[in-house]
């Protein structure tokens, strides 16, 4: 459950931005169908940022009910304020999930002695097992190699989501810790290249709308058949590389709309509809996928 394709689930929402049952449970079975490894509910591309606290708890045990143990379930549990990711992390103790992905704090910009000791206590506070999620682009916070080597050596940081782009990274933080610690990309533009260098697999935003094809190049990854990989992926990196061109998840709550996947592509402010530029590019992008059909 720890490889391969994991998607960073979208939170389908109605016109009115209430939390959309009907088309969550369409995706969950979306995915079973299709494969993917694990789903990460209320992460980045879940809109975390934009759900309040009793929301969030609604949507992960929501995902939990609807996928009724047929698909893993991992939960965003990140917060820039150390006292609420460990609330956050102890809600769902007992909810079924496997995991929490918990990213960097954001604004505050702590020290990499604040990230360690901020990843620590959140660890120490929980029997779940913890994955450290960076992504400095949104969160203005990088967590440094030396400091996830630090981490991995607790007893709950099993594996550690990069979404930098640096594949530099790999090598620097896979020589220094165990073989069972699990290095996800979180960079589907570089994902491939990222799992021939050793990593595991990918928390996946294009999975969301081609789960198919994520998991068969994960797969043929993972068998270290990256000739045929390549080939898929090549058909996907347009999608890979237009559904950021928007602030992620405006592109693919757009195309998982037209896909007919969810009912709406609602946003919650300060999320706006995606341009109409955009649309062009990303529907070529779909058919060059061969997915808009």
């Amino acid at each position: 459950m720890f490889k391969g394709s994991i998607v960073a689930l979208i939170t389908p929402m109605d016109e009115k931005g209430k939390i959309c049952r009907q088309s969550l449970k369409k995706l969950i079975n979306y995915h079973i169908k299709h494969g993917t490894s694990a789903i990460v509910t209320v992460g980045t591309t879940g809109e975390s940022a934009t759900l309040n606290q009793e929301e969030h708890n609604d949507v992960v045990m929501l995902t939990v009910d609807l996928a009724d143990g047929n698909i893993p379930i991992i939960a965003g549990t990140g917060a820039n304020a150390t006292s609420e990711g460990i609330l956050l992390t102890k809600k769902f103790e007992k909810s079924g999930i496997i995991a929490c992905l918990t990213v960097t704090p954001y604004y505050n910009r702590p020290t990499q002695k604040g990230l360690y000791q901020h990843f620590k206590a959140i660890s120490e506070s929980s029997h779940l097992p913890q994955i450290l999620y960076n992504v400095p682009a949104r969160t203005g916070c990088d967590l440094l190699p030396e400091t996830i080597i630090k981490l991995a050596k607790l007893k709950n940081i099993i594996g550690i989501k990069d979404a930098t782009g640096d594949l530099s990274r790999i090598h620097l933080i896979k020589q220094f810790v165990k073989n069972d610690f699990i290095i996800f990309s979180g960079d589907d533009e570089t994902a491939l290249d990222f799992m021939q260098l050793g990593g595991n697999g990918v928390i996946s935003v294009t999975a969301n709308i081609a789960a198919k094809e994520m998991q068969e190049i994960c797969s043929l990854a993972l068998k270290k058949d990256f000739h045929t990989a390549r080939l898929i992926n090549k058909r996907l990196m347009p999608i890979h590389k237009i559904l950021f061109n928007e602030p992620n998840p405006i592109p693919v709550k757009w195309a998982a709309k037209k896909l007919g996947l969810i009912k709406t592509d609602t946003l919650r402010l300060p999320m706006t509809q995606i341009s109409h530029d955009t649309k062009i590019i990303l529907n070529q992008a779909l058919k060059h996928a061969g997915l808009n059909t």
